[in-house]
């Protein structure tokens, strides 16, 4: 099997040197380029087209979220997946990166064993939500919006049994535990949980989080 591919786009150069050198020390693991401002990390993800884009919030010239909004709405990248990385676990532009097509986030303070699993995780075409601040973050700030609106009618394209799928995907539950759950086999989750993504027009798994906290359906 061909290697991960990672571009790193942080505006620190100590920052980005040490993940690059981290990350280069694996024997799956590739950084294709590297990125000072949002950017650049669009440009070179475009010539690049790596597996996973390392993307920090705080850039200049482009933001973190603009960029990862950038290469999300690109056609050609559809596979390339944005990890953002943050100095903040209160930081509301996690949220945003998320609704922008992030596949997930993780703190900088991490280890380094956390964050290779979270490449790993986010290459393999899953979400990484770090633990620590998931729920709560997401919750906090989507509480706001959904209070201000109307009912949200997004799930009406969603059958009954999809619908409790999606409930489980905001709950952090992975397929395997949808599966025990709702008493299915792994293969008919997988399958109810990449109707929804389709149905809903979600990129990825982090996204139907996103939404299912959004629409009232998971609640903080």
């Amino acid at each position: 099997m061909s290697g991960i591919r990672v571009l790193v786009a942080d505006d620190q150069v100590l920052v980005r040197s040490g993940f690059t050198m981290l990350l280069d020390l694996e024997d799956d693991i590739e950084v294709v380029g590297e990125a000072a401002n949002g950017a650049e990390a669009v440009t070179l993800a475009r010539a690049h087209r790596p597996d996973v884009v390392l993307m920090d919030i705080r850039m200049p010239v482009l933001d973190g979220i603009k960029a990862t909004r950038e290469i999300a709405r690109t056609p050609g990248l559809e596979r390339v997946r944005v990890l953002i990385l943050t100095t903040y676990d209160t930081d509301e532009y996690v949220f945003e990166a998320l609704d922008s097509g992030a596949s997930g986030f993780l703190l900088k303070d991490s280890g380094p064993a956390e964050l290779l699993h979270a490449v790993r995780v986010v290459a393999a075409g899953e979400a990484l939500l770090a633990p620590r601040i998931t729920r709560r973050l997401i919750g906090q700030f989507t509480a706001a919006r959904t209070a201000q609106h109307v009912a949200d009618d997004r799930l009406a394209v969603l059958t009954q049994r999809e619908r409790e799928v999606l409930a489980l995907v905001g709950q952090g539950l992975s397929n395997e535990e949808i599966a025990t759950e709702l008493t299915l086999s792994p293969a008919t989750a997988r399958t109810h949980v990449s109707r929804a993504m389709v149905k809903l027009g979600a990129r990825d798994r982090a996204q139907l989080v996103v939404i299912a906290f959004q629409t009232g359906l998971v609640r903080a």
